[in-house]
C-alpha cells in the first residue's frame, strides 16, 4: 500500500496547503481518502492522473473534503475522456449533497450523458463494507456537517490505513486507529479544545490508547503549523503536500 499526500491542509488552505486528499495505491487499484475542493489543482500540479482513480472514500460532506468531485467528474467527461467507472463511497446524504453542489456550480450538470459510469455508495456509520480489494470500516465522529461525519479504517488484507476525518476527541477513534499501520489524524490546533477538531496535545496524551503503529498529523491550522517543530518526532510525523509513504 502506497500513500501520496495530495492535500493535507485545512478548509482555508493555511500555509498554501491543498484541501484534504490522500491517494492510496494498493492491490492494483487507485483510491483516495477525500477529494477536497482544491484536489483537482493539486493533482495537476503534482503530475498525477485523476482518471486513474477507481474509488473515492469520503469522510464527511464539507467542501474541503468533497468539494473537488464536480470538477473531477467534468475532467473525466471532457478532458481525460475517461472510460473506466468511478465509485464514490460516503456517508448517508452523499448523493443528494453532491447533486446539489453540481447544480449550484454547473447548472444541469447532473443531467449530463456521461461517457463513463459513476456511482455513489452510501454506507452507514459503524458498518464494515467491501469495495473491490478494500474493506472499509467507519465510525461516526463529532464534527457537525449536516450529515454523519466519519472516521475511516481501510485495509487491503495486508496493510491497514486509518483516517480520523475531522473530529474533536471521541472514543470512537480508538477502534479505528487500533493496530493500524498508519493513522492519519487531524491536528487543527496545537493545544486547547477546538470545537469539532483535535489539538496535538490531546492526541499526544492518548497516543498509547490509539494504538497505531505510526501517526501522521494533518489538517493543521496556521497556529499548529507554526509550532510543528515542537511535535514529538519519535511518535508522530507531520504531513506535507507531496509526501509519499509506503505503508
Amino acid at each position: 500500500m502506497h500513500l501520496t499526500v495530495v492535500g493535507c491542509g485545512d478548509a482555508f488552505g493555511s500555509g498554501g496547503r491543498s484541501n484534504s486528499c490522500y491517494l492510496v495505491a494498493a492491490a492494483g487499484l487507485t483510491a483516495t481518502l477525500d477529494f477536497g475542493a482544491s484536489a483537482p489543482v493539486a493533482f495537476n500540479r503534482m503530475g498525477l492522473d485523476p482518471a486513474a482513480i477507481d474509488i473515492i472514500f469520503l469522510s464527511h460532506l464539507h467542501g474541503d473534503h468533497f468539494g473537488g468531485l464536480p470538477f473531477l467528474l467534468l475532467d473525466g467527461q471532457f478532458v481525460h475522456r475517461r472510460t473506466k467507472p468511478l465509485a464514490i463511497v460516503g456517508p448517508p446524504g452523499t448523493r443528494a449533497r453532491l447533486v446539489t453542489t453540481m447544480e449550484a456550480l454547473f447548472p444541469r450538470m447532473s443531467a449530463n450523458a456521461w461517457r463513463f459510469a459513476w456511482e455513489v455508495i452510501e454506507v452507514e456509520p459503524g458498518s464494515t463494507t467491501t469495495h473491490g480489494p478494500f474493506t472499509l470500516t467507519t465510525a461516526e465522529v463529532i464534527h457537525p456537517s449536516g450529515a454523519p461525519s466519519t472516521a475511516l479504517r481501510l485495509t487491503d488484507g495486508t496493510r491497514t490505513l486509518a483516517f480520523s476525518g475531522d473530529t474533536e476527541w471521541t472514543e470512537a477513534l480508538l477502534p479505528i486507529a487500533q493496530g493500524a499501520d498508519l493513522f492519519i489524524c487531524e491536528s487543527y490546533m496545537f493545544e486547547g479544545s477546538p470545537v469539532g477538531h483535535l489539538a496535538y496535545r490531546t492526541i499526544a496524551a492518548r497516543r498509547a490508547d490509539l494504538g497505531a503503529r505510526r501517526i501522521l498529523l494533518t489538517h493543521m491550522g496556521d497556529a499548529m503549523w507554526a509550532r510543528r517543530a515542537e511535535v514529538d518526532g519519535a511518535h508522530f510525523s507531520v504531513a506535507e503536500d507531496g509526501l509519499e509513504l509506503d505503508i
